[in-house]
């Protein structure tokens, strides 16, 4: 007897026949509306223990999702792995089991400005493409733009918190090492003053996905946005230390959940408008 051969809607996109996606291993039903995008599996588990309620663990190659109740609504969180080419199998597979997910990635990031200390926190307004990934959907001069919406959210967030920060541009690369000028013995690299001319030009920092994420969100018609904690200083050549890690990452994630209370506060607010505008306030008391 032959091999059984399921019939998908579009061949091109590897699922079961119940939906699960290939790479993911979720199902519709399965993730929520909002979804923190992580790269490390560690800190997906970490964002989970700020669940109310777990409701959902699934892991599936890289792929560490959790879904669950966090302050009475539905969230996700998703670690993917490193890189824009992992980021864009999560985006893809994710818009096929929700309609119009929002996606928040809480990061890390090496600082190229100088104002940049170890822990701060860098909200992206967009991201420099330093990655192809993004060149097989979209020219080259089409631009990785945040959703404005979320890029209010994280910035509310932040300044509730206390915890220090910058809006401003971020450059991802396709690479840790080489793609970032980094000067490792025995690998000489193309672009040695690559980090200098970045922080020359205003980028804040460097990392490896948010230019994926932001391109594939504004293609599908999306909202992304994204904040990432400095773990490193180019001008000094600072690495931060395990203590400071923890609290930066800390930091990172009660700012992308206090983005996702300010974000069910906008879409409350605004009604059936199709965008937050100030004048919608954030709600009674003005608060998430």
């Amino acid at each position: 007897m032959g091999e059984q051969v399921h019939h998908f809607e579009s061949a091109e996109l590897v699922r079961d026949e119940t939906g699960r996606q290939y790479h993911i291993g979720l199902a519709p039903g399965e993730v929520a509306p909002v979804v923190l995008l992580v790269g490390d599996p560690a800190r997906a588990e970490r964002v989970s223990t700020y669940f109310e309620q777990v409701q959902l663990e699934r892991r599936n190659r890289e792929y560490v999702t959790y879904t669950g109740l966090y302050r009475g609504g539905p969230l996700t969180v998703m670690a993917t792995g490193m890189g824009c080419d992992n980021t864009e199998i999560a985006v893809i597979e994710l818009c096929q089991l929700v309609e119009r997910p929002t996606l928040i990635r809480v990061g890390s990031s090496g600082g190229l400005s100088p104002e940049l200390e170890l822990g701060d926190l860098v909200i992206s307004t967009g991201a420099v493409k330093l990655e192809n990934t993004t060149a097989f959907f979209v020219p080259e001069g089409y631009p990785a733009l945040a959703h404005h919406e979320v890029v209010l959210a994280l910035a509310e967030a932040a300044a509730r918190s206390g915890h220090r920060h910058v809006l401003g541009l971020t450059a991802s690369a396709s690479g840790f090492y080489g793609a970032q000028a980094r000067k490792v013995p025995g690998f000489p690299v193309r672009y040695p003053e690559l980090p200098e001319e970045l922080a020359r030009i205003g980028v804040k920092n460097f990392e490896m996905e948010t230019s994926a994420l932001f391109c594939l969100a504004s293609l599908r018609g999306v909202r992304a946005g994204a904040v990432c904690a400095v773990y490193a200083s180019r001008p000094r050549n600072a690495f931060i230390d395990s203590g400071a890690k923890q609290r930066a990452e800390a930091a990172c994630i009660e700012v992308g959940l206090g983005a996702v209370e300010v974000l069910r506060a906008m879409d409350r607010a605004r009604g059936g408008a199709a965008h937050w505008l100030p004048s919608h306030g954030l709600g009674a008391g003005q608060s998430a």
